[in-house]
């Protein structure tokens, strides 16, 4: 069981259900941050995460939305302050993943990547400023912002664009609110990969190996602690960002 730690205020966590999320949501916990857990298609995931960090003396509530969905984002800061006013921090996790080209064909993707990995966190960042006045923002970001890979192309065009609009909202919203970003490398498989392809990937990296969940979410613990960091990344990727 855990010990007994001061209440720090109310964490939104998008994607809090699974993986990074997951991660994140029950460190965040572990801190003394009541966890507002957002999920969409992953209601039974976000329910086993709750029970878990319930189980461990936490708080969580749980908040469905579509962040494809405009209406339905413009009020989901609305719907978590209501419960917690002591909202003052928001993780933008959620993210779609797929592959795409530039083909008209891929226009509906586009849209879709578009949606959920910019349009969304933009509207949420300006609601917590609107709303919650003061607190932390963390974007979610991907060691290949750096690159110009091309077989994701919708998804890492709209990583691009968040990495420039943390560095926007960090100086718009200062001092009252801290916006920074992490970008993951080899943390965990995508759909339809095993392990074993994590392994070949890690073996082009500096450090030679994959990493874990826990990682991010530590990268998580050390910007919120770090109140002298704004407009920042943590590249918690090995050392890939640095490799062609």
């Amino acid at each position: 069981m855990r010990q007994k730690t001061q209440h720090k205020g109310t964490a939104l966590i998008t994607g809090g259900a699974k993986r990074i999320g997951q991660a994140i949501s029950l460190m965040l916990s572990s801190l003394g941050y009541r966890i507002a857990l957002h999920y969409h298609h992953s209601q039974d995931t976000a329910l086993q995460t709750a029970a878990h960090i319930r189980k461990e003396k936490g708080v969580c509530e749980l908040f469905a939305c579509d962040l494809a969905n405009e209406k339905e984002t413009l009020n989901l800061i609305k719907d978590v302050h209501q419960k917690s006013p002591d909202l003052n921090v928001l993780i933008n996790n959620a993210s779609l993943f797929a592959p795409s080209g530039f083909l008209s064909s891929d226009l509906k993707l586009f849209n879709a990547h578009f949606a959920v990995n910019l349009r969304a966190p933009f509207i949420l960042c300006s609601a917590f400023k609107a709303i919650c006045k003061k607190g932390q923002i963390i974007n979610i970001l991907d060691t290949n912002i750096v690159k110009n890979k091309t077989s994701h192309i919708a998804y890492l065009l709209t990583k691009k664009s968040l990495a420039d609009m943390t560095k926007l909202a960090a100086v718009a919203f200062a001092p009252e609110i801290r916006v920074n970003g992490i970008a993951p490398g080899l943390i965990l498989s995508p759909k339809n990969e095993t392990d074993a392809y994590l392994d070949r990937r890690a073996r082009e990296i500096p450090l030679q190996r994959k990493g874990d969940v826990s990682y991010i979410a530590w990268s998580v613990k050390f910007l919120l602690e770090n109140d002298y960091l704004t407009g920042q990344f943590i590249f918690n990727d090995g050392g890939e960002h640095l490799v062609p």
